[in-house]
């Protein structure tokens, strides 16, 4: 196993993942839905008009409460914020690092925007 493969499975074992289904409900209990990918991505695939735009390189300043750069919904470490990258692979990575500022509900998306657009659920998001 590489090294990055055995990051990714030890990150993706501290992490609560959500199937694409369970997306728009976690939405409707106050989740944040935090898309990662960069403007070429988001601009190849489509938008996601439920969810905050983040680049991945500012993540974790704009989640943490305490920072001065922090976006409006980060307003504490119980705020679930839900990352979303293409395929569900940066997306592991990025929530990891939100649950080591201490944002214990930090999670992804299983699949990523791919699993979101092939299971119909984007129509959700709407």
């Amino acid at each position: 196993m590489s090294r990055i493969d055995a990051t990714l499975a030890t990150a993706r074992a501290r992490l609560r993942r959500l199937e694409a289904a369970e997306v728009p409900e976690a939405l409707r209990r106050g989740a944040v839905l935090v898309d990662i990918r960069p403007a070429a991505q988001r601009a190849a695939e489509g938008e996601v008009p439920a969810a905050l735009v983040v680049e991945r390189n500012v993540l974790e300043w704009r989640c943490d409460p305490t920072s001065d750069a922090r976006l409006p919904q980060a307003v504490g470490d119980d705020v679930q914020w839900v990352v979303l990258c293409s395929q569900g692979y940066t997306s592991s990575l990025a929530a990891a690092s939100l649950l080591d500022l201490g944002l214990h509900r930090a999670a992804d998306v299983v699949g990523g925007y791919q699993a979101l657009a092939q299971t119909g659920v984007l129509a959700d998001l709407s």
